[in-house]
């Protein structure tokens, strides 16, 4: 029997998408699986139209169930999403810094990603003057050099992030932080940091969530409707930013973000 009922006020399309929705969470169809072609499905739902199922199955690519292949169809998208340890893969990071080179983990991020079999770094370091917005980030006139370095995370073959990262130049100009054959660099920022005499102190995180431009759609290989999460980053050594990531850029539908914060009790004077 069909799940269409044409006297409903809801939409058909929408009955279509909810009756797949169903199907996929219930589990007929796993994880990277194909579903039943456009003139399947039409058949289906009561001889509904062409058209109607692929509004359907438009709305669920845009809550990011579904993605198509040209050409091949449309496939059931496995949800891997990575978990964002945010003030505890700081810590993490932090706890690195000091020991020997051979003993960090290869980088912070793998503790982000645990689960995952393979890593790609894709990376650019160029040398460029600070714009407006990062003279305001790191306190210097505009025209300061900066070293830019654009990062792509790519996980198990997909692209789960991207992000700028902005270094004063004076800092690390003639040191190994400037070539790009050291990243992953083991121990991650703080340790490149580090390895220059400045101490990382503190960690600002500003999240927003925005969609995404054409570039960033190219780049993380991003759905129609599909959102990004957009961290803002500031490293500081005291009072002085170090480091600024303008942006990291994750698409919604790769990332859960997990924030855990110690409370002193001020009865105590512990945690």
């Amino acid at each position: 029997m069909s799940p269409i009922n044409r006297r409903s006020d809801r939409p058909v399309y929408k009955q279509v998408a909810d009756d797949l929705r169903r199907r996929i969470n219930e589990g007929e169809f796993a994880a990277g699986a194909a579903l039943p072609s456009e003139p399947t499905l039409s058949e289906q739902y009561d001889g509904v139209s062409r058209t109607i199922v692929r509004q359907g199955l438009g709305i669920l690519k845009n809550e990011g169930l579904i993605h198509s292949h040209h050409g091949k169809g449309w496939f059931v998208r496995a949800q891997r999403p990575v978990r964002r340890m945010a003030s505890s893969r700081y810590q993490a990071e932090l706890d690195q810094v000091g020991r020997a080179e051979s003993e960090r983990d290869a980088t912070p991020f793998y503790y982000d990603h645990k689960g995952f079999e393979q890593f790609e770094l894709q990376r650019t370091l160029t040398e460029v003057p600070a714009d407006d917005e990062l003279a305001e980030v790191f306190r210097v006139p505009v025209g300061t050099m900066l070293l830019c370095r654009e990062f792509t995370f790519v996980f198990d073959g997909t692209p789960h992030r991207r992000s700028y990262s902005y270094l004063l130049l004076d800092m690390v100009q003639g040191t190994p932080i400037t070539d790009p054959a050291n990243e992953p660099w083991p121990g991650g920022t703080m340790a490149q940091l580090d390895s220059v005499g400045v101490r990382v102190t503190a960690v600002d995180e500003i999240v927003r969530s925005r969609m995404p431009n054409p570039d960033e759609i190219a780049a993380l290989d991003i759905d129609d409707g599909v959102p990004v999460v957009a961290v803002r980053r500031i490293m500081y050594a005291g009072e002085k930013p170090v480091e600024a990531c303008v942006d990291i850029v994750i698409p919604a539908d790769r990332v859960v973000l997990y924030y855990r914060t110690e409370l002193l009790d001020p009865r105590r004077g512990q945690r």
